[in-house]
């Protein structure tokens, strides 16, 4: 295992991927976990919960180039999951986003590359492709600027390379703890647009994802693991039959600032370039020079005859389906078990 007696750092360590990442590695022969943020509220909960000589605290924030170069000296690898994902928020303060999943990025790599660290995996998300938001914009930024800066790196020393992915269910910022609040409270689930997809993955997937792109990721490869989507109204009647609440009620208030009906882990594009590797695609980087004859004179396989991958052509659960997947969360079977 390339983990024994290393010593890793997760950016936003205190969010809910650090958490899983925790509880897969804390038990393991790794040498020293690091978390790095910025709430110390976090890290300090965090602290007292696993209360293990292992995991050690950085306070920062990765727009600030001293204080991650503070928190990179002296590790093995990388996984950098701290970014803003709220679409409202970054919608309303779009420099924000720019400034810690962009500029937070590159600094975060640039460090890692002075300090030659031997893996960089960074995280990003569905709303990349295609982007009508501002955090996707960022996030699919953020992508351009991991693979610039896999251009210039020795693969013998360092290897950058990302993952993308949908929807973490009961992670930061999902629906599902809003839907079971809702539903605790005797309240109507309250659904944008009852019939819009969203890809459906466990914290356990997300892991997974990350650590295979570790294991098998080039300078500049992006990793997207199959994944079935639902809609929004499936989702909601299978938390309904979960909950044994048949009698709840729908709240349709339309969609939010940003919000799109389906989401796309692989553009049109892309698909035209990627290798399925069976339960996972991994995208290439363009490899590509400035030279721009290279784009006028030889062409690409046409892309007519290929179509993106999103949640609307995937795999699609039905309330069965969903609710069997649902109740692999600890969430949802704390409540069951209740």
């Amino acid at each position: 295992m390339k983990f024994i007696n290393k010593i890793l750092l997760i950016t936003g360590g205190t969010g809910s991927f650090g958490t899983a990442v925790l509880n897969r590695f804390l038990d393991s022969d790794i040498k020293e976990i690091r978390i790095f943020s910025r709430d110390e509220k976090k890290q300090e909960d965090m602290r007292i919960k696993y209360r293990n000589e292992k995991l050690k605290f950085y306070i920062g924030d990765v727009r600030d180039y001293r204080s991650v170069l503070n928190a990179v000296r002296g590790i093995d690898y990388i996984f950098h999951a701290a970014a803003l994902k709220q679409v409202p928020s970054c919608e309303f303060y779009p420099m924000e986003a720019v400034k810690t999943n962009i500029i937070g990025t590159d600094n975060v790599l640039e460090a890692a590359i002075q300090c030659e660290v031997k893996r960089i995996i960074c995280l990003s998300t569905d709303k990349a492709v295609y982007p009508i938001n501002a955090m996707g914009i960022s996030k699919a930024m953020m992508e351009k600027v991991m693979v610039a800066k896999s251009r210039n790196v020795d693969d013998k020393k360092t290897i950058i390379c990302g993952t993308r992915y949908g929807n973490v269910m009961a992670s930061r910022g999902s629906v599902i703890p809003l839907f079971l609040e809702q539903l605790q409270a005797n309240k109507p689930i309250t659904v944008t647009d009852p019939d819009m997809t969203r890809f459906m993955m466990t914290l356990d997937d997300a892991v997974d994802l990350v650590l295979y792109a570790f294991k098998h990721g080039h300078n500049g490869d992006i990793f997207v693991q199959k994944a079935p989507a639902a809609t929004v109204k499936t989702l909601a009647e299978a938390l309904f039959d979960i909950l044994d609440q048949k009698k709840s009620k729908l709240k349709i208030i339309g969609t939010r600032h940003g919000e799109k009906l389906y989401e796309t882990l692989l553009s049109r594009e892309e698909m035209a370039c990627a290798e399925d590797l069976g339960h996972y695609f991994r995208i290439p980087p363009d490899l590509r020079d400035l030279n721009y004859g290279k784009y006028i004179d030889s062409g690409e396989l046409k892309i007519s005859k290929y179509e993106d991958y999103n949640s609307h052509n995937t795999e699609r659960l039905d309330v069965a389906g969903l609710k069997k997947l649902l109740l692999k969360l600890d969430l949802i079977r704390d409540l069951v078990s209740k």
